[in-house]
């Protein structure tokens, strides 16, 4: 039985294992994203998680492609509500292609939630995130260093006014925030509190044995605050099923293929302490991979884990790890290691 679970202070129940589609369009055909849709649901998953940007690597030519295999699964299959479906709208900054203005303000918000909405053939999101801030700010799990000017960004005041209305017009269920630092996920809570509106109910941040950044600061914000974490590259890119050890590239691989993600492979410490997690998993008889999945699965704090997979077989182990539970002797051995490699790759 697929273990669920309420999302923060909403009224969605979710499976603890969410399905991610970033590979849907590029490194998957649609067929092959029906039947891992078709598998996950047969598993018990029943969220879903996606994007405007999708498929990754993000390009002019596949833009949206991910939201429209979604849609036309939901159109083919007839069950849109067996799904939780979440999405995100993207920020500027590398994907400035999608819309003339890729700032967070009403009209690029309500426009890229129009569009969303069009190719996921559905007339609401149950949670719709905000990709990544739209200011100077760490992306995707890195840590803090002030750069840039606030002269350019958009108030989170008026994205979450923008996000608001979005609620109010009944497009959109609940909102969500991705990428976020802890002063970020606090703004969003204290302004929705001050000028009452929709209050966020999750946060979408990388987590995985390789980048604990979220424990600093944001874990207890999840906790105290009731704002669980969507963890995402649970496996680090896949770096921590051992595949990429010794140099090796997989045919077909994602890191193979795109050699533009390096971040977990770029430094001795980030190697070395794959080596040892790897080692450790196959010491007690354990999959790697499902070994870094319980890992996540575990944490108070996380309310969803977002597994990939390119192939069934992989999706299949992915979606055993929510039956496993880490035995004390293996969480004092990971817990000894994340002492030795500190975040490796933030």
């Amino acid at each position: 039985m697929m273990p669920m679970r309420q999302l923060g202070r909403s009224n969605l129940e979710v499976s603890s294992i969410c399905l991610g589609s970033m590979t849907w369009g590029q490194q998957n055909s649609q067929a092959e994203a029906f039947a891992q849709l078709d598998l996950a649901h047969s598993a018990g998953v029943n969220f879903v998680d996606t994007a405007e940007m999708y498929p990754v690597p993000p390009t002019p030519e596949t833009q949206g492609d991910t939201e429209t295999i979604l849609g036309n699964y939901f159109q083919q299959k007839g069950n849109r509500n067996d799904w939780v479906v979440a999405t995100k709208v993207a920020a500027p900054g590398g994907v400035d292609y999608i819309r003339p203005d890729m700032h967070l303000n009403w009209n690029s918000i309500h426009q890229a939630c129009d569009d969303s909405l069009r190719r996921l053939k559905t007339d609401v999101i149950d949670l719709y995130q905000v990709h990544w801030p739209d200011r100077s700010a760490p992306r995707f799990g890195e840590l803090y260093h002030q750069s840039g000017s606030a002269s350019d960004q958009t108030p989170i005041l008026e994205t979450l006014s923008a996000l608001a209305d979005l609620v109010k017009q009944g497009k959109v269920r609940y909102l969500g925030i991705s990428n976020e630092t802890p002063w970020g996920a606090m703004k969003y809570l204290q302004l929705a509190q001050v000028h009452e509106l929709p209050r966020i109910v999750s946060i979408q941040n990388p987590y995985n044995l390789l980048n604990r950044s979220f424990e600093i600061g944001l874990s207890e914000i999840a906790l105290q605050e009731d704002l669980p974490l969507l963890a995402y590259s649970p496996l680090a890119f896949g770096t921590l099923t051992g595949k990429y050890l010794d140099g090796a590239k997989p045919a077909g691989a994602r890191l193979s293929l795109f050699e533009r993600f390096v971040r977990y492979t770029k430094t001795d410490s980030a190697i070395n302490a794959t080596k040892e997690y790897v080692q450790l998993a196959r010491d007690n008889g354990w999959d790697p991979a499902q070994m870094a999945l319980t890992f996540v699965n575990q944490q108070s704090f996380v309310g969803s884990n977002i597994i990939g997979a390119t192939n069934l077989e992989q999706l299949q182990a992915n979606l055993d790890s929510a039956q496993l539970v880490l035995p004390d002797s293996m969480l004092q051995q990971i817990l000894v290691l994340g002492d030795k490699y500190r975040i490796p790759c933030p």
